[in-house]
């Protein structure tokens, strides 16, 4: 302090990037992001010093085939002119990815249609451009064609235009397990034929991977050059039901010398994204200092202030991606697992969990009151619309978690009908969550929303099963009165390919899908990939396309009742695709198996089998199937009759009911044949004491589910 006046000492403040390029690629499949969407990540990426914005989405017919060689309408390419703009305003390159592999023709005519293509984006303010050729297949894989093809851009575009950034290229082989890895292949091919100037994108060792200095350094070896990294996270277009807003980790800190670019793949949904792009803006700047968890943190508040604890809430247990083709799976609900874990250990060995029990309390009602937080206080609208029905469905998850904790305590202290009607709150907010995931964000490749998918939501299902066996044992033993084989209503994928078996199925109004895989895929000799369905369903068509004209002759198509006993059927083909119109009776299992001794490319589009529900099964087999969550259904006075089938119970009968509208009815006969009233009234847990019955009768004028008849 001089004379009243502040000083500050003189200094030199040095802050530099580890990375030169740092930013992300919009490569996502699916739709792309709005106008405006972009338009606030551009904005974004300004204000946390992010300078690279690559545009290639999957699903633009102008960025890729069938349009790319054609110019953008007036209406697109002002958008694009606009976009660049707000780039150059606020110090990012507008990187523009032309995708021409899936049809290029390897001639003059398809070289100089690229060189027209990029000319047309330099007059609307492009200057700086990229060509991917990934996921193809066929002629446009060919390394030598590729590099040349690049290398005539640079000579003939770039080198004339001097005011660009280096060319960026998207290999085939842009992963380390779809690699040739001996010498002289196609990734050597591009590192000797290359242009120096030229970057080369690169994923990891797989698709969707971690970052480790190891696999850089491997593939730097064979390129030439430092890779430039497309970090396929957050991205989410192959677990579409899911947001991924968790901690960006698994990113070598070491790595700063062996790549040219870091950039992020983000979700559909922009800006949901922002979670992990602020966190690649913090990596990619100053790899040494970056603490996945710390910046994370960083990232809810400065997103959302108004309401960060409760978006943190929302985020970490909103991170993984469920099974998957990739196998790629990210930590979820990381504080609160060791006491789910815990208390699930307490209650399965008929121990009262304490402290885990008033933690798990807690968590659930943060929970349950974080999405109404978030929607009220939260600034940015266009956030709350991207991530609503997941808030939805989080909200649910919550009360089921409340429900639960409050279900066990009911068992543990043998107040059972409190725990019958804990349980059925709980089943029809399974429910609600079901038809919420079949109704809400209806995408066509993973329709539905899932929350909480890696701890909690199996932590609240395996609660209810465990109550549900509880409640059985303790009220009764099942009595079967049909002979029905055991019923499955769950379809599986059926198959000997190690990673389809994590692929996500879907199941919807009668069809029953495998989920498509975005990538070109490989199918060995004998590999099959087929679904299977339980005895309730009864199959009527199968569909599927493999994306190849010749599958017809190189792959069988089979059913079968058991899974081990085979026949082949024949099917309808047109071009890529293929039906099945009659599917013989009691078929169980379908596949497509190859019979090719080489292998070949394929791309899974569709895989759906039609099987509506079975009528061969008595509707009573649900009421007396030691399964709680099912149930038959007694309304407008008709009357339903359960005969006692086990010789040794001799206290009476218990039946377990839900949704009654009406008082519910019950006549029982005697051993003698003496048919008397027992019951009138609305209880959804009635207890019989009589060890004198041989049937019980049900009516009512209403309606009522019937859950299960116990015999004890």
């Amino acid at each position: 302090m001089n004379n009243g006046k502040a000083e500050l000492p003189q200094c030199e403040i040095t802050d530099f990037p580890n990375v030169a390029y740092r930013g992300t690629v919009e490569g996502f499949y699916g739709e792309p992001w709005s106008h405006q969407d972009r338009i606030e990540q551009l904005k974004f990426y300004g204000k946390l010093k992010m300078n690279t914005y690559i545009y290639g989405p999957k699903d633009d017919p102008y960025h890729s085939s069938p349009n790319w060689r054609k110019p953008y309408p007036e209406a697109e390419a002002k958008q694009i002119a606009e976009l660049a703009k707000v780039a150059s305003d606020n110090h990012v390159d507008f990187v523009w990815a032309i995708h021409p592999g899936k049809d290029i023709q390897w001639n003059k005519t398809d070289s100089l249609a690229i060189i027209e293509k990029f000319e047309q984006m330099y007059q609307l303010g492009v200057r700086s451009f990229a060509v991917f050729f990934d996921d193809i297949s066929g002629a446009g894989v060919n390394a030598e064609k590729q590099a040349a093809l690049l290398n005539y851009i640079q000579a003939e575009f770039l080198d004339k235009k001097k005011d660009g950034t280096p060319l960026i290229m998207c290999p085939t082989e842009y992963n380390k397990s779809w690699s040739n890895p001996k010498p002289g292949t196609y990734l050597d091919i591009l590192g000797d034929n290359l242009h120096p100037n030229v970057q080369v994108m690169w994923t990891g060792n797989t698709v969707v991977d971690d970052i480790t200095l190891e696999g850089l350094e491997w593939v730097n070896k064979r390129i030439k050059r430092p890779a430039y990294v497309w970090w396929n996270f957050p991205v989410s277009d192959y677990v579409r039901d899911h947001l991924l807003m968790g901690p960006s980790y698994g990113l070598d800190t070491k790595a700063q010398n062996s790549m040219s670019g870091f950039v992020s793949n983000p979700m559909d949904k922009a800006e949901a994204s922002k979670v992990a792009i602020f966190n690649v803006a913090n990596y990619s700047w100053n790899m040494g200092n970056y603490d996945p968890v710390t910046s994370w943190e960083q990232a809810c508040k400065y997103i959302m202030p108004e309401a960060s604890d409760a978006f943190l809430c929302f985020n970490a247990h909103n991170s993984d991606p469920g099974h998957n083709w990739h196998r790629y799976r990210r930590d979820e609900s990381v504080e609160i697992k060791p006491v789910v874990e815990s208390y699930i250990a307490a209650i399965e060995s008929n121990k009262q969990p304490s402290n885990e029990e008033k933690q798990l309390i807690g968590l659930f009602d943060q929970i349950t009151a974080a999405p109404g937080e978030i929607r009220a206080k939260s600034l940015n609208k266009r956030l709350i619309e991207q991530m609503d029905p997941w808030l939805t469905q989080f909200e649910i998850l919550g009360q089921i978690g409340q429900r639960t904790l409050k279900l066990t305590n009911a068992i543990n202290n043998n107040d059972i009908h409190s725990a019958w009607r804990l349980f059925n709150e709980n089943s029809f907010l399974f429910a609600e969550m079901e038809h919420n995931d079949k109704t809400m964000n209806q995408n066509p490749y993973q329709p539905g929303v899932k929350t909480g998918s890696l701890v909690l939501t199996p932590f609240v299902k395996r609660m209810n099963s465990w109550a549900e066996n509880m409640i059985t044992q303790k009220l009764g033993n099942k009595a079967l009165a049909v002979n029905n084989a055991t019923v499955s209503s769950a379809p599986n994928i059926f198959t000997n390919i190690a990673p389809m078996k994590y692929q996500a199925l879907k199941d919807r109004n009668s069809k029953i899908s495998i989920t498509p895989i975005l990538e070109v895929i490989t199918l060995k000799p004998g590999e099959y990939i087929g679904l299977s369905w339980g005895a309730d369903r009864e199959a009527e068509a199968l569909n599927f396309n493999f994306g190849n004209k010749d599958i017809q002759t190189l792959c069988n198509i089979e059913v079968s009742q058991d899974g081990e006993n085979w026949s082949v059927v024949e099917a309808e083909f047109q071009n890529t695709k293929a039906t099945l119109k009659a599917i013989p009776e009691n078929t169980r299992f379908v596949r497509v198996r190859s019979k090719a001794d080489e292998p070949i490319s394929i791309r899974l589009n569709e895989f759906m089998v039609t099987a509506g529900e079975s009528q061969n099964i008595d509707p009573a087999y649900y009421s007396q199937d030691n399964n709680l969550n099912s149930y038959q259904t007694l309304s407008d006075n008709n009357k339903v009759t359960y005969r006692k089938t086990i010789s040794n119970a001799t206290e009476g009968v218990t039946i377990l009911l839900s949704q009654l509208t009406e008082p519910v009815v019950i006549k029982a006969k005697d051993l003698n044949g003496k048919e008397k009233t027992v019951y009138v009234g609305n209880s959804e847990l009635i207890r019989i004491n009589d060890n004198n019955l041989s049937e019980i009768t049900l009516s009512t004028k209403g309606k009522a589910n019937i859950h299960e008849i116990l015999w004890k």
